[in-house]
């Protein structure tokens, strides 16, 4: 692998998206890539600051730096992609972004727990994850929740996470966000 740094991250996040995003997403119609962009351009129809949609489109690159065979879902396993995704991040981006990326399967625990609504808008794939992960959330759990600074961008970021998932909406490709990716970084680095 390549050593990274400020001007690498990016070609690497672009080089191992590229390599994994044609594959399975946990049984939804549609591909792990397509998805990924899918929330990118959600946040970016939204006007989301820079910070929010480099989360959105990056909050699932754990699948594809975690360990475990893709079919880990199947075997009752939960990879943990949050903290894997978060890990990669961790020396490039602003908190903001890794607090997104490492809660957004929180998000959605958090959601369940305080919205009895909300797991009616889940696929079956994410009511499936969702037992994996813990199921929604205890009070206890939803209090501490909470209390973290980017709470509301966390749980925008997870809404349009189960909104994208529309196998015919079409997409700017990874590249569309790699200068965007780069201000992020940049603008982190010199902060």
């Amino acid at each position: 692998m390549t050593e990274l740094n400020r001007e690498t991250i990016v070609p690497f996040l672009a080089e191992i998206f590229e390599k994994n995003a044609n594959g399975e997403y946990l049984g939804e119609r549609v591909t792990i890539g397509a998805h990924m962009l899918q929330c990118a351009l959600l946040a970016e129809q939204a006007g989301a600051p820079d910070d929010v949609v480099a989360a959105a489109l990056l909050h699932d690159v754990g699948h594809f730096t975690h360990e475990f065979e893709t079919d880990a879902a199947d075997q009752g396993i939960d990879t943990v992609h949050e903290e894997a995704g978060a890990k990669i991040l961790a020396d490039w981006f602003p908190r903001l972004v890794i607090d997104c990326v490492r809660c957004h399967v929180d998000a959605k625990r958090y959601l369940c727990a305080v919205d009895p609504s909300y797991y009616g808008k889940l696929s079956d794939a994410s009511i499936y994850s969702l037992k994996l992960q813990g199921g929604p959330m205890s009070p206890e759990e939803v209090t501490e929740f909470e209390s973290n600074p980017g709470l509301n961008d966390i749980v925008q970021v997870r809404l349009w996470d189960e909104m994208g998932k529309d196998p015919d909406l079409n997409t700017p490709g990874f590249m569309h966000y790699a200068p965007l990716l780069q201000r992020v970084v940049d603008r982190h680095l010199d902060g």
